[in-house]
């Protein structure tokens, strides 16, 4: 591992953690040349499926990728970065688990906006609005009708039991 500012091969480990419930690695070090320390992560590199997008092309998961979606969904939000990793550890493992070759990029984005959704309905719509690419504002629009009435229905107490049953 190279040193980040001035390029020396030769570092030592101070500190070494898991993160992330064990799947990676965060090691904190000391370049032996220049003094300077920097952290470092390791991960296990993991085969994933090639994710057939909804035009037919074919390619692999990109982890960086769905990050930037999801930091886009969530820029100017009450959204950690813990978050968001949170959200990716868990759409690898569903890849991970589906024990498939290929899987359509749908499963992906409907893992997103399902964990979206209970994350912040801010950065849900503006998810949904490219992932499910809106022709118009009537798609738009009914799309928050249905967060609307999920909203309502989770806000609304239940009611009593009839005085009959």
């Amino acid at each position: 591992m190279r040193c980040p500012f001035c390029q020396d091969p030769e570092n030592k480990v101070i500190d070494s953690r898991e993160s992330h419930e064990g799947s990676v690695i965060r090691r904190r070090r000391e370049c032996l040349q220049c003094k300077r320390r920097f952290t470092t992560y390791e991960r296990v590199e993991e085969i994933y499926p090639l994710i057939v997008k909804k035009d037919g092309r074919r390619e692999t998961f990109d982890r960086d990728k769905l990050l930037a979606g999801l930091q886009k969904a969530c820029e100017k939000r009450p959204v950690s970065a813990d978050q968001l990793e949170e959200t990716l550890v868990a759409v690898e493992r569903l890849l991970q688990g589906v024990g498939e070759k290929e899987v359509p990029s749908s499963v992906i984005g409907e893992e997103v906006m399902r964990r979206l959704h209970a994350l912040d309905e801010v950065a849900y719509v503006r998810f949904a609005s490219v992932y499910r690419s809106f022709r118009d504002i009537t798609e738009f629009m009914a799309e928050l009708k249905d967060l609307l009435s999920d909203r309502t229905r989770e806000q609304r107490p239940p009611r009593p039991p009839d005085k009959d049953g």
